[in-house]
C-alpha cells in the first residue's frame, strides 16, 4: 500500500510526464538495451525505430501516475500490454531491469526537477505496478499452462501447408511438432511468432491474428508481405520467401482481448482493411460454426482484386448464415464494372446504410484506415463500448490521437 505521501508526488508529476514522457521513454530504452542487449530479442525493433514503443510506454506511465491512487483504473490497458508480454515471453525477473533503467531515465530527462524525493517515490509506485502486471501475467501463463495442449514460452510447429491467399498474402497452417493437439482460443486472437534469420544478430518476434475459427486440429496465420517497407518486411519476407511446408517455427500460446463475444445477440459488422480482415476470418468462421442467427455484415477494403484475400471463403461463411452479408471494397479496381460494392475509401454514405447506433463494430487495418472508421461509426452514433478496434503494434487510443490532432 503507497503512502498518501508517495501518491502526492507521483501524481504531481503527470503533468510533466505528460509533456516529456516520450523524451523519458526514448531515453529509457537506449540506456536499457546499452546495458542489457539481450532483450534486443523480445522487444520489436520496427516498433522502436518508428517511436511507437516510446509512445506507448510514455502514455502508460503517464495513465499510471495519474491513477496511481485507484489503479483498477487503468487495469484493461495493464490486460491488454500484459497479453503481449505473454506472447513474447516477458517475466517478474524482467521488471527490476525496467525499473532500474526508468528511474535513470526521469533523472536524466528532468535533471534537477528530479528531486530524490520523486525519484524514490517514483521507485516505490514502480514496485506497485510492477506487480499488477507481474500478477496479470501469472495467471496468463497459469492459464496457458493448465489448458488441454498448453505450453508457456515458445514451442515448435510444423508448417503443415503453405497457401497463397492474395498477391500479397499466403496462410501458413501450423501443427505442433510434438504431436500434440493445438489449444483453443478466441476468435481475433494472434500468435507470437519467433524466428532467427540468417544474418540477424537478433531473434526477431511478430504478431500474427488468428485467421480460421478455433475447434480445427490447426492454427493458422495469414501473413502479408510487407516488401514495400525497411524494416518492417523482415519478418514476412522471411516467411514468404524461406519459409515453407515441413519447416519448424517457433510460437507462443495465442493472446489477445480483441476477441468475438459470443454472448451479445446485436447486429455486428467486420470492419476491415488489407491484411486486417485475419481476425475478422476467424470471427466469421466462428459465427458460421455455430449457426448465429445475429444480422451480420462483413466489410473489406483492399487495394484491388489482386489484394483482395479469402474473397471464395468468406461468402462460403456468410451463406452458411441466415442473415449474412459481404461487401467489398476496391481503392482502385481493375475492372470498374467488377464485383465490389464501393470504391475509394470507406464512407459515410456507405456504411450509413448498413450500421445502426446498436451495431456492434469490430474493426481491424491501418492506422489510417482505423482512424478513418471510428470517426464515421462516432459520427453515425454508434456507442462507444461498440466501436471495438485492433492494429499491429503497441497500443493507443485512436479517439485521444484524433482529438489531440485536431486540438494541435
Amino acid at each position: 500500500m503507497l503512502s498518501q505521501k508517495t501518491i502526492d508526488i507521483v501524481k504531481s508529476t503527470a503533468p510533466i510526464l505528460e509533456t516529456e514522457g516520450t523524451k523519458i521513454t526514448t531515453c529509457f530504452y537506449k540506456m536499457m538495451f546499452e546495458a542489457h542487449p539481450e532483450l534486443l530479442n523480445i522487444f520489436n525493433h520496427v516498433n522502436q525505430k518508428q517511436g511507437r514503443q516510446q509512445t506507448a510506454l510514455a502514455n502508460t506511465v503517464y495513465a499510471a501516475a495519474k491513477y496511481i491512487d485507484q489503479l483498477e483504473a487503468i487495469i484493461p490497458v495493464v490486460t491488454q500490454i500484459a497479453h503481449k508480454h505473454r506472447g513474447l515471453g516477458i517475466k517478474p525477473e524482467h521488471y527490476p531491469i525496467v525499473g532500474e533503467f526508468l528511474l535513470k531515465a526521469i533523472k536524466e530527462v528532468l535533471g534537477d526537477a528530479a528531486t530524490d524525493e520523486i525519484i524514490n517515490a517514483w521507485a516505490e509506485a514502480y514496485g506497485v505496478i510492477a506487480q499488477a502486471f507481474i500478477d496479470v501475467e501469472k495467471g496468463m501463463y497459469d492459464a496457458a499452462a493448465n489448458q488441454a495442449n498448453g505450453w508457456i514460452d515458445f514451442k515448435d510447429f510444423t508448417v503443415v501447408k503453405k497457401e497463397q491467399e492474395s498477391n500479397v498474402i499466403t496462410s501458413f497452417y501450423l501443427q505442433p511438432k510434438d504431436g500434440s493437439g493445438v489449444t483453443t482460443y478466441e476468435p481475433g486472437q494472434y500468435l507470437t511468432i519467433r524466428v532467427k534469420i540468417p544474418g540477424e544478430e537478433y531473434t526477431l518476434n511478430r504478431q500474427y491474428s488468428l485467421s480460421c475459427a478455433p475447434g480445427r486440429d490447426y492454427y493458422r496465420i495469414s501473413v502479408k508481405k510487407e516488401k514495400d517497407f525497411d524494416p518492417n518486411g523482415k519478418v514476412s519476407n522471411y516467411l514468404h520467401d524461406h519459409v515453407n511446408e515441413g519447416d519448424t517455427v517457433e510460437i507462443s500460446a495465442p493472446s489477445g482481448i480483441f476477441t468475438l463475444n459470443m454472448e451479445e445477440t446485436a447486429p455486428i459488422a467486420l470492419i476491415s482493411g488489407g491484411v486486417g480482415l485475419t481476425p475478422m476470418m476467424s470471427m466469421l468462421e466462428t459465427l458460421a460454426d455455430t449457426g448465429s442467427k445475429r444480422e451480420i455484415h462483413f466489410i473489406h477494403a483492399a487495394r484491388n482484386e489482386e489484394f483482395h484475400a479469402f474473397k471464395d471463403a468468406v461468402e462460403e461463411s456468410t451463406a452458411r448464415l441466415e442473415n449474412g452479408h459481404a461487401y467489398y471494397g476496391y481503392e482502385k479496381p481493375l475492372n470498374a464494372n467488377g464485383n465490389h460494392n464501393f470504391e475509394g475509401y470507406l464512407s459515410k454514405s456507405f456504411l450509413e446504410n448498413i450500421i445502426n447506433e446498436e451495431t456492434i463494430t469490430y474493426i481491424c487495418g491501418p492506422v489510417p484506415f482505423l482512424k478513418n472508421a471510428v470517426r464515421i461509426l462516432t459520427e453515425l452514433g454508434v456507442k462507444d463500448e461498440n466501436i471495438r478496434y485492433e492494429f499491429f503494434g503497441p497500443a493507443m487510443d485512436l479517439k485521444a490521437e484524433e482529438k489531440e490532432t485536431v486540438k494541435a
